[in-house]
């Protein structure tokens, strides 16, 4: 269903190529990639600024090759990628006008979030910067009694919340670096909202006015209007200015996908890690199969959503081992079978039992999981399949009515080999997927 609200038709039109593209890479890097003990460790071991100083001091990633990142992605099968262009403790990758405590200033000496976006462009990928809203090192953001502050049980550090106004323009303004000082950026992901710490108090309204004026086609998450236990204003028919351009579920694959109130189908993403770190965490070797991490992005596509993998660099400016190896496999997959990927939304047809559906145009695209005792039911298909062809090599399959199945005279029924009866193995494991050509 179209609407004729205007910030529900400039999403529409902003999101065509995210829903095009379905698959990016997330990365997670800052300084907290040194204790490597996730993202969230200068709040969860409640670190002060001064002993956090020392990650600072020692941050130097002279093995940070954006190239071989970009390359990775793309080899994965991936359309875009977002960085950690300043996560919470408030180091910036860039070479801010606004703060000195950024990777120019280390013994790094670069702005590393300028040579991502020009290795990620190089290779074809579109590019997007993370921005965290929140900054536990900045001095005019609330700290004593923060939820979430390091020194939220620390009484020295008591801020006086008439000079959060004075953060705000900070943060407003290296929102428009960001913006002006990178050439075209694709997507821009905030993080987070929480507690009170959400919509105008973010000055919301006025920052997303600076961010369509600055690049009016870029897409940004809910995440200014919305935390992440809850969805915003974007899941109504009267979205606010800030509601962003599509949902951001996070660790979590929705049960039904995202729709509005209405049920009108969201532009959505699922952002996911690879183990179970955001940033680098050296004893995590808790990593999802590359086969489990497939059969995600294609129920994401099959619920009209995207997926957004998430990679976490380590100190040195490496991606673990362990991730590329899965990314490649992925992309062994992808590269194969991407047309069941690209372009494609959910089906008109219901949950297969044996895998999912995904459909583009009059292109039906059968995932297959499980193994069949004999041909392979197509429910409610019967009479409505010019062809079928397995997707990674283009070879033709068997429509066939066999003698066992007169019982089900809405089903059509497809093999891999004859006698179509017989049971075969699936030629591929991870997910075979067979095109079908509706009539």
């Amino acid at each position: 269903m179209t609407s004729n609200h205007p910030i529900i038709q400039e999403r529409t039109e902003r999101t065509q190529w995210f829903l095009q593209d379905r698959f990016g890479m997330f990365i997670h890097w800052g300084l907290y990639a040194i204790p490597a003990r996730g993202e969230w460790v200068r709040s969860v071991e409640r670190i002060s600024v001064e002993d956090y100083q020392t990650y600072y001091d020692e941050f130097d990633p002279v093995r940070y090759d954006p190239k071989a990142w970009a390359r990775a992605a793309k080899q994965a099968g991936m359309k875009y990628a977002v960085l950690t262009a300043k996560h919470h403790d408030g180091f910036c990758l860039f070479d801010s006008a606004l703060t000195e405590y950024k990777s120019t200033n280390t013994r790094a000496g670069r702005d590393l979030v300028r040579e991502f976006i020009e290795a990620f462009r190089a290779e074809g990928l579109k590019v997007g910067l993370y921005y965290s809203l929140i900054d536990w090192h900045h001095e005019d953001y609330p700290a004593y009694g923060d939820r979430i502050h390091p020194m939220r049980d620390n009484e020295n550090y008591t801020r006086n919340p008439e000079t959060f106004d004075r953060y705000l323009q900070y943060m407003h303004g290296q929102v428009r670096e960001l913006l002006t000082n990178y050439g075209k950026l694709d997507v821009m992901w905030f993080d987070f909202s929480y507690d009170r710490m959400k919509g105008e108090t973010w000055k919301a309204t006025e920052l997303m006015a600076m961010i369509r004026s600055l690049q009016p086609h870029i897409i940004v998450d809910n995440r200014l209007d919305a935390s992440g236990e809850e969805g915003g204003t974007i899941f109504t028919k009267n979205p606010l200015s800030y509601s962003g351009d599509f949902a951001s579920p996070e660790q979590i694959i929705p049960p039904q996908g995202v729709t509005d109130d209405e049920g009108n189908s969201l532009p959505w993403e699922a952002c996911i890690t690879l183990n179970n770190n955001w940033g680098y965490a050296a004893q995590d070797f808790q990593y999802k199969s590359s086969t489990t991490l497939i059969r995600k992005l294609i129920e994401c596509v099959s619920k009209n959503g995207n997926l957004l993998l998430n990679v976490g660099p380590n100190a040195l400016g490496e991606i673990p081992k362990e991730s590329l190896d899965i990314l490649a496999e992925i992309g062994n997959w992808v590269q194969k079978n991407g047309d069941s990927i690209y372009g494609c939304g959910q089906a008109y047809l219901p949950k297969p039992e044996w895998g999912r559906y995904t459909q583009k145009g009059n292109l039906l695209y059968a995932h297959l999981f499980e193994e069949s005792v004999g041909p392979i039911n197509l429910n409610g298909l019967a009479g409505k399949v010019k062809k079928a062809r397995l997707l990674s090599d283009g070879s033709e399959l068997f429509l066939s009515r066999p003698w066992n199945a007169a019982q089900y005279p809405d089903d059509a029924f497809i093999s891999f080999a004859r006698p179509e009866h017989s049971s075969y193995p699936l030629p591929d494991k991870r997910a075979t997927v067979v095109e079908l050509e509706l009539l």
